[in-house]
């Protein structure tokens, strides 16, 4: 059930191939005052469409404070709601109340809307511990609340208890309980993206994980739903001495086809490998795969060698728009820079949106 990323086809990647222009100054400005946003995805309606309302498109984000290291800023993480209409991004406040999840701080996750347009289901990431332990501890939990919208503003609201989903079982996944990186790492049991498959109307979760038996290994993680509960499934992909780290996973279907999205970035391949900070994927007859490569090589989407890590975290929607955020515009790795440097030069904004163009395995953007 599992397929592989394999080294063969990350070699094949093509230094000018694949890559996004360079973002200009005018893209770089503050779309929520006082904040940093980064991680996103949309919330879909009923039949996986980008949710509209009033005229505007609806997300979620991560968000913290616009302060000190832009790099401890997951530190902070909030989920934020958020709307994008013809006068841009707005910000709706925080999705969920203070305190009502058992971690410290909230990351990725997806988000459904029920067919009676209202109740609203949040998958997320419970990072941490709110009473203390592992700061990089992650879990998975489920949420159900209300969206509503309304002449005086817009709001989730209504919050159940958030319900654990899976468990990392150290056999096919690693549990993520680390106090502290590794290696200028961390290991993934999160980001949990929502996906029905069509074809039989089963719900299923990926998600970023590591490779239980091999940690350096990256993975991306399924469950699928099982009456009120889930069931922990083989990982649908694995990149063992490919790279470490398959982040924010998630599916669209298209003509038949299941293209499987999720971003890397450049330092997390293995050694001898080669290959940019970008979009990447691949694509299967049925959900659970075997999957291949798209393009032949896996990357979609690079970030340009002039500006290699000026953006990240791309997330598609079913009509093919791909969202991300921008990171750090330049030419220099802001890993080896001062934190007053880094808070110079991080986005920490949205990035302009582009499209996708599908053609049976081939996945170009334009």
């Amino acid at each position: 059930m599992t397929s592989a990323w394999t080294r063969a086809a990350v070699a094949a990647i093509r230094e000018d191939g694949a890559r996004l222009p360079v973002l200009t100054a005018a893209t770089i400005g503050p779309v929520v005052a006082g904040l940093d946003l980064w991680d996103m995805w949309q919330i879909e309606d009923a039949d996986g469409a980008t949710l509209m309302r009033d005229g505007r498109a609806w997300w979620f984000f991560l968000a913290a404070p616009r302060e000190g290291d832009p790099e401890l800023r997951h530190d902070r993480a909030r989920i934020h709601l958020l709307s994008h209409g013809a006068d841009g991004w707005r910000d709706h406040g925080p999705a969920l109340p203070d305190g009502a999840t058992p971690g410290s701080r909230e990351w990725s996750g997806s988000a459904r809307l029920a067919a009676d347009g209202q109740t609203l289901t949040l998958y997320f990431t419970a990072a941490g511990d709110r009473h203390g332990g592992p700061r990089f501890a992650q879990r998975l939990f489920e949420m159900h609340g209300r969206l509503t919208v309304s002449a005086d503003g817009a709001r989730c609201e209504g919050w159940g208890a958030p319900v654990e989903m899976i468990v990392a079982d150290g056999h096919w996944y690693a549990r993520a309980d680390q106090d502290a990186p590794v290696g200028g790492g961390i290991l993934g049991f999160r980001d949990p993206g929502y996906v029905r498959d069509p074809a039989d109307g089963n719900e299923y979760v990926l998600f970023t994980g590591s490779a239980g038996q091999d940690h350096a290994a990256g993975v991306i993680g399924a469950a699928r739903r099982d009456g009120d509960g889930w069931t922990l499934l083989p990982p649908l992909i694995a990149a063992p001495a490919v790279n470490s780290e398959l982040e924010r996973a998630h599916i669209i279907v298209r003509d038949g086809r299941y293209y499987l999205f999720w971003s890397t970035q450049g330092r997390r391949f293995a050694e001898g490998l080669v290959a940019p900070t970008g979009l990447y994927g691949m694509v299967a007859d049925r959900l659970l795969g075997p999957y291949r490569p798209v393009n032949g090589t896996g990357l979609v989407a690079g970030n340009p060698p002039s500006a290699p890590f000026q953006a990240y975290c791309w997330w598609v929607t079913a009509e093919g728009t791909v969202a991300s955020f921008i990171d750090y515009p330049g030419t220099d790795d802001p890993h080896d820079a001062s934190p007053h440097a880094r808070r110079a030069r991080f986005g920490g904004v949205a990035a302009p949106f582009f499209r996708l163009r599908f053609a049976g395995d081939a996945v170009t953007f334009g």
